[in-house]
């Protein structure tokens, strides 16, 4: 069996293999795979984009291999509390997909300049949905995709701190490390985090699906 995981970010991928190595040999990127789906994510959920991508990504992997295939996709982002649940699904190209993350994290910052820290609450989401495409069938075939949904819960920190991970990391502070997400090491990351959980327990439906 092979997995298909539809994303190019390679920290996100170098995750995705960590987490589930222990379920096949090979996890592919879109680039690796041959497959160059580009879907329009106008959901109106994480778990709505996650399965827009992971289904556009198997239509275009259908009889590219001879074994079995599973096709990913995830969807994730940060809900801000003081700021009404932004950035939300709009995490990645919020305040422009050109704008970097230091100056987002930095921008969000100041708008919280204010904020106490009773009302920093913030989570990260991640949904992640799954294709079974069984060897020489069709993905109409294939049925409705699994979904996962998994949180990571914290506070929007003061300052930006840390150099691990990516995005919204050194802004998210998690109160049980009194570090942010950016300042503690990848395992522990992995062990805790809502893209972790997500790829946990979606990694437990393939194995009933595949059984």
């Amino acid at each position: 069996m092979k997995i298909i995981f539809a994303t190019g970010n390679e920290n996100k991928l170098r995750e995705i293999r960590e987490i589930m190595g222990d379920l096949t040999e090979e996890i592919l990127s879109m680039k690796e795979a041959g497959v160059a789906a580009d879907p329009e994510e106008n959901g109106s959920s994480f778990e709505e984009n996650a399965a827009i991508k992971a289904t556009a990504c198997a239509e275009l992997a259908t009889g590219k291999y001879a074994e079995d295939v599973v096709v990913m996709a995830d969807d994730s982002g940060l809900e801000i509390d003081a700021l009404g649940g932004e950035p939300g699904i709009y995490s990645a190209r919020y305040l422009g997909h050109d704008t970097s993350y230091d100056e987002k994290n930095r921008i969000i910052l100041e708008r919280l300049k204010d904020v106490p820290e009773e009302d920093r609450g913030a989570r990260f989401v991640c949904a992640v949905a799954a294709v079974v495409l069984p060897a020489g069938k069709p993905a109409a075939e294939a049925g409705e995709p699994l979904i996962t949904r998994e949180t990571m819960e914290g506070r929007i920190a003061h300052e930006i701190a840390g150099a691990n991970g990516f995005g919204y990391d050194p802004i998210f502070l998690l109160p049980e490390y009194g570090r942010t997400s950016a300042e503690i090491s990848p395992d522990e990351k992995n062990a805790i985090s809502h893209r972790g959980k997500a790829l946990r327990a979606m990694r437990e439906k393939l194995r009933e699906e595949l059984a």
